[in-house]
């Protein structure tokens, strides 16, 4: 972990432990993260929580850069943490640095 300006760079996985549309929770300083890594070979990280009823975004279903809350089938850009219309919000999101086959998230 280094620290720059109050941001903290966290390892949180390895490349190969994440699957294209499957996302995996990971837990970081107290935050609970949904981590996605997409045919693009990037990763992101939004916060595992759905602003609706709080379902956890990792255990839902994942269609490109969206996932759908399990319990009520919100869709969530995981690229900027929109919820997409007719419903409405958004999650925290947080940028992703993949060093070699460690990935990184920036925690402020």
């Amino acid at each position: 972990m280094s620290t720059v300006n109050s941001v903290r760079k966290v390892l949180v996985a390895t490349i190969q432990e994440l699957s294209v549309g499957i996302g995996k929770r990971v837990k970081v300083e107290g935050i609970e993260l949904a981590l996605f890594k997409q045919e693009d070979h990037t990763v992101h990280a939004v916060e595992n929580k759905c602003p609706h009823k709080g379902g956890p975004l990792s255990e839902g279903i994942v269609s490109g850069e969206h996932v759908f809350c399990p319990l009520h089938d919100w869709k969530v850009n995981v690229r900027d943490g929109q919820v997409q219309a007719p419903d409405q919000g958004c999650v925290n999101r947080y940028d992703v640095e993949i060093e070699g086959e460690q990935v990184y998230v920036f925690i402020e």
